[in-house]
């Protein structure tokens, strides 16, 4: 992350860390090979973007944000999940994550596989251990219906469908196409993670739909900010391979709208996030500055 976003929140971005080392040092039963690809996996460097979100979300309510830890593994578990099966030559065929070979690269696709369904499990484990029974029942319906087939699972399913198909049928080349995938794929689980917050918080219906308005603008807008990315970033600045869309054919915002406007419509978001969010007064500067961070990010 950009350097003064991280010093600001390095004692949340310590206590991510440590909580995700702590939850994966699995114990007896776990073959070997396998925990060592689910630590290879969680524990790489990266932005820990939606684990940050829970946090911050549960502090914008006035509440203590290490209640809200065990959202923040369980929600960085379903990413890092996602991102090791979105690697596999199946999907989206990647060589690198977070600047290291990806996990079926480093150890084999069979353990890949087993590695990401063992997060899935993982994260629910963690909010059933670590929360009260009827907060953890209702974070686990609220992140397996955010994880599942109408949402992240689904978005990816329409993405690898739509794949060098997008300039033959009109449907699959349209701005609403490629904005409902992404709601979906990328900002399904940014929306959960701060939506989860809001619930340990002690958040009402309204404050979780405005966490969600939230949610969806900065979820939309870093997608974009991604796909501009992958046309102007090098390979050193993103840690993974970068103008694969172009190549694999996949309908990416700058091929649609072009790299100005696509970076317009990024700070069009940004500012409506900020907007959604001031209800909550000084309370909601850190997600203010979270999602100014969003969309000025180059990696």
């Amino acid at each position: 992350m950009a350097s003064s976003f991280a010093s600001k929140h390095l004692e949340l971005r310590e206590s991510i860390e440590q909580a995700l080392d702590l939850h994966t040092q699995i114990g007896d039963g776990c073959p070997k090979r396998l925990r060592e690809a689910i630590r290879y996996s969680v524990l790489s460097p990266g932005k820990r973007l939606r684990p940050l979100l829970a946090l911050l979300a549960c502090k914008a309510l006035g509440q203590d944000w290490k209640k809200a830890l065990p959202a923040a593994c369980a929600v960085e578990f379903i990413h890092v999940y996602s991102l090791i099966h979105d690697d596999l030559p199946a999907m989206d065929d990647d060589d690198l994550r977070r600047g290291k070979p990806t996990c079926h690269k480093q150890f084999d696709e069979a353990t890949a596989i087993l590695a990401g369904d063992s997060l899935q499990m993982l994260a629910i484990e963690v909010l059933c251990n670590q929360l009260e029974p009827e907060t953890a029942a209702r974070c686990c319906q609220m992140l397996a219906k955010s994880a599942g087939s109408r949402y992240l699972v689904g978005g990816q399913a329409d993405d690898l469908a739509a794949e060098g198909r997008f300039g033959q049928n009109p449907e699959l080349g349209s701005a609403e196409f490629l904005k409902n995938i992404h709601l979906r794929k990328t900002g399904a689980l940014i929306v959960v993670s701060l939506q989860l917050g809001g619930v340990i918080g002690g958040a009402n219906d309204e404050q979780i739909a405005v966490l969600g308005q939230f949610g969806h603008c900065i979820g939309l807008a870093f997608q974009i900010v991604d796909d501009c990315l992958d046309v102007e970033a090098s390979v050193e600045q993103m840690g993974k391979m970068t103008r694969k869309d172009d190549f694999s054919g996949k309908l990416t915002y700058p091929n649609l709208l072009g790299l100005t406007a696509s970076k317009q419509l990024a700070q069009d978001l940004i500012r409506e996030a900020q907007k959604a969010v001031a209800v909550f007064g000084n309370e909601a500067n850190e997600l203010t500055e979270l999602a100014e961070f969003v969309g000025q990010r180059n990696s």
